[in-house]
């Protein structure tokens, strides 16, 4: 079931296909449905938690709260919101974060987004240890407009109708009685002098309002124009003689999205240009975490593993650009079933690749793993509530109990993929939380000469996999930060690399509204 529409085989009609695109287009934002960033790591000395709240408009006022994960307190935090633009020699001063009454290691703080693209939050710390900064990406996008709501408009058009009487008043008194000497009283030639004044001043300002009415309309067509929408993909299965072949192509709204957010060269994120995800209907059954590899510019192609089963599988492009603005491209493939899948083992075309078939029934807290050990979700006794900030922690087993050790999966101690059943939240989270690595290190390597356009993303593709720079768990544990952006069934993967094999679990989760 996509989207409401029933697909039981490999093929989707035409129209099948429109409406589930139209269906994603209408939810989908960097990390799709889930605009806030959450960070976890350290300033220096200082473990942090902080988390960005998106205003959802630009220009926009982002909250920001940051959490010192240590006893000593700070002496000071300050936060600063920087653009990307290499050429920046003399930032604004920061703003100082304010102390949380009654919690000593909260602080927050309000800062304002003036440019959609690429920001980074600078968050210095100076207290006992030395001092400490970091960077947080934060893609600052305008994907709502707000709407004036009657509590605001009354007051606003009560106050603009005094405005106007009032400038009507004063053209006539100034018409009417200006030219008189003190204590002369208004003959009829100034009275007719003063309501000549008046019908002309409320014709001229009636005027000015109609062009200040048409003006403001223009300004809110050119914001709608400008709501940030990611750009599409098409994608398309071939067969070919070793197997099942997929491409896909950015679409024309890539131009767009070339002109209103700088679509600029690529970075690899954990060594890949590309994150390709694909879940397969509204009912989750099955997933695969790909690494497609430039075709030409515009075009990326990755074998398909056999494992991977036929059906309609919504798709999500994660990709970063040199600027640090990353972005989900999302669009809707039909696979068809792989005929030499009889005929020969299991082929990865990139050893991260991952695929995940529900052969089991999913459970809440355990997950059977493809080599016969156990993850555990370490979730304890609380229910899980939307837009509330917490750790999921997950633990690896043996079957008799022990520890299972783990290996880095791409530069980091594992990922984890979460979903709605509808696609209207998709998030791909580290980790150190929401935010992108690559996109970290692009504001933290830029330099003058950067831009020339391209020249950051072939010195940051040289230098390959980003490893993690903190938080994760331990050796046999991976933990992210996050909070659920809203009620709803979610289904979680979680992928973690033990002896040189990627093993994903998965998860169902109930997540109920904030009382």
């Amino acid at each position: 079931m996509v989207g409401g529409l029933d697909v039981t085989g490999p093929a989707v009609t035409r129209w099948g296909t429109i409406a589930v695109l139209a269906g994603l287009a209408t939810v989908t934002a960097a990390h799709i449905g889930s605009p806030d960033t959450y960070y976890e790591g350290h300033a220096g000395p200082y473990p942090v938690r902080v988390i960005v709240r998106s205003p959802g408009v630009v220009p926009g006022l982002a909250a920001i709260t940051v959490r010192i994960l240590v006893p000593r307190r700070p002496v000071q935090i300050a936060v600063l919101p920087v653009f990307w633009d290499p050429r920046t020699q003399a930032p604004p001063p920061p703003d100082i974060a304010r102390p949380v009454r009654g919690d000593s290691s909260l602080y927050t703080a309000a800062l304002w987004l003036m440019r959609g693209g690429a920001y980074s939050v600078r968050v210095s710390i100076t207290g006992p240890e030395g001092e400490g900064t970091v960077l947080v990406p934060v893609q600052a996008i305008a994907t709502q407009r707000l709407e004036l709501r009657p509590s605001l408009a009354i007051p606003l058009v009560a106050l603009g109708l005094l405005l106007f009487a009032g400038a009507v008043t004063a053209a006539r008194g100034a018409a009417r009685e200006s030219v008189l000497e003190p204590g002369q009283v208004p003959d009829r030639r100034d009275d007719r002098r003063g309501r000549i004044a008046t019908v002309v001043s409320a014709i001229v300002l009636a005027v000015l309002l109609l062009f200040a009415r048409a003006w403001w309309r223009a300004v809110d067509a050119a914001y709608r124009t400008g709501l940030y929408r990611p750009a599409h993909i098409s994608l398309a299965t071939q067969a070919t003689s070793s197997g099942r072949l997929l491409r896909f192509a950015l679409g024309e709204d890539a131009v767009r999205a070339e002109r209103a957010f700088q679509w600029t060269p690529l970075i690899p994120e954990h060594g890949h240009l590309v994150h390709l995800f694909l879940v397969r209907d509204s009912a989750p059954s099955a997933f695969a975490h790909l690494h497609p590899v430039p075709v030409d510019s515009a075009t990326f192609a990755t074998p398909l593993p056999r494992s991977v089963v036929a059906g309609t599988y919504r798709a999500y492009a994660d990709v970063v650009h040199e600027t640090g603005f990353a972005q989900t491209l999302t669009g809707v493939v039909a696979i068809g079933s792989d005929a030499s899948a009889q005929r020969g083992a299991e082929t990865r075309a990139d050893p991260d690749d991952a695929v995940w078939n529900e052969r089991r029934q999913v459970q809440a807290d355990s997950a059977l793993l493809d080599d016969g050990s156990i993850m555990l979700w370490e979730r304890g006794a609380q229910p899980l509530v939307a837009d509330s900030a917490l750790t999921l922690r997950f633990r690896v087993v043996s079957k008799d109990g022990h520890p299972v050790p783990l290996e880095p999966y791409m530069g980091m101690a594992g990922h984890l993929v979460l979903t709605t059943s509808d696609g209207s939240v998709f998030v791909h989270l580290h980790p150190e939380g929401t935010i992108s690595l690559a996109s970290q290190q692009a504001f933290q390597e830029r330099q003058p000469g950067d831009t020339v356009r391209g020249a950051l993303a072939r010195r940051m593709s040289a230098r390959g996999v980003t490893a993690m720079s903190g938080g994760g768990g331990s050796d046999t544990t991976v933990s992210f930060f996050y909070a659920f952006p809203k009620a709803g069934y979610y289904r979680l993967w979680v992928e973690v690399r033990h002896r040189d094999a990627v093993l994903t679990g998965a998860f169902d989760a109930d997540v109920t509204q904030r009382r």
